[in-house]
């Protein structure tokens, strides 16, 4: 997982997604925002259109959102951009859709960001309305932010279903809008033993929904900071600093192979379906390989 506002360029992505194909690794997911969080000005190419192009420029790769915000795209554009992009890759796209979050991007490029609570009103929507979109035959939708009248958008993403993952810190809302529209459940920077607790609430509320909890994955997005020696970690763990970051060694799967692989276990064993490694450090992709050699230490 790659936040792309940090001033990826698109030669990095490319090197970035090359290095995921030679070693193997399944999927490739960005960050979707406007804004760099450390240099507001950095270079920001648009998450839809990297992906896109990646899309075309790769063969195995899974590709998508880490999460789009609501806020920024009408619902219909954006299925129609991912089932554009699930066509270009022969079916390897997913989509992860958010609330939006971040004021000061909204404001800069003069998106509406409404209050909270309408913001997960319009998330609802845009969740019914993908899903409705990707789906057989005309769709039409009444709600308080969107309508459509009779539209049966083709073509459909090769998927079927397209997999649509929801994040959050299982709090009741996320749970809710994810038990009734996505594949996926992410959390984000916890600890094993949290994770475990966040993926026992989705499950927990998959059951009373009357939805089967096998029909859900459970997934984690963790900083990833890996190194082959104390040396290179070293050198990394400096990187990291300089760019804000201080190394967490109780939430971060980072250090030695051994350390690093432990970790994986450990989230493995709360029940996580896959983690979302972030590497904030994107242009070492030495990582890359680094990842590798752990996922098949763990399998």
């Amino acid at each position: 997982m790659i936040e792309g506002q940090e001033g990826v360029s698109w030669e990095q992505w490319q090197a970035i997604a090359s290095a995921c194909e030679e070693h193997g690794i399944s999927t490739l997911l960005r960050s979707d925002h406007y804004i760099g969080f450390r240099e507001p000005h950095n270079d920001v190419l648009d998450a839809w259109s990297t992906v896109t192009a990646l899309a075309a420029t790769t063969t195995t790769l899974r590709l998508g959102t880490l999460v789009s915000p609501g806020t920024f795209r009408h619902p219909s554009v954006l299925a129609k951009m991912a089932a554009t992009a699930d066509r270009i890759s022969g079916g390897r796209i997913e989509v992860g859709l958010g609330a939006g979050w971040n004021d000061r991007e909204h404001t800069a490029f003069g998106l509406p960001f409404p209050d909270m609570g309408t913001r997960f009103s319009i998330h609802e929507e845009q969740l019914a309305i993908v899903r409705g979109l990707w789906g057989k035959g005309t769709f039409t939708f009444d709600g308080e932010h969107y309508q459509l009248d009779g539209i049966d958008a083709n073509p459909k993403p090769v998927q079927d279903p397209m997999p649509l993952i929801v994040g959050g810190k299982a709090l009741p809302r996320s749970v809710d809008l994810a038990v009734r529209y996505a594949d996926e459940y992410n959390t984000v920077f916890c600890t094993p033993a949290v994770a475990a607790e966040r993926r026992g609430i989705v499950m927990e509320a998959c059951e009373r929904a009357g939805r089967d909890p096998a029909t859900m994955r459970f997934s984690a997005m963790i900083t990833f900071m890996p190194a082959a020696d104390e040396a290179e970690l070293r050198v990394r763990t400096e990187r990291m600093r300089a760019i804000g970051h201080e190394p967490d060694p109780d939430v971060w799967i980072m250090g030695l192979p051994d350390q690093a692989g432990a970790r994986l276990r450990e989230l493995a064993d709360a029940g996580c379906d896959r983690v979302m490694l972030q590497m904030l450090l994107h242009d070492d992709v030495d990582q890359i390989a680094l990842a590798a050699q752990l996922r098949e230490a763990v399998s």
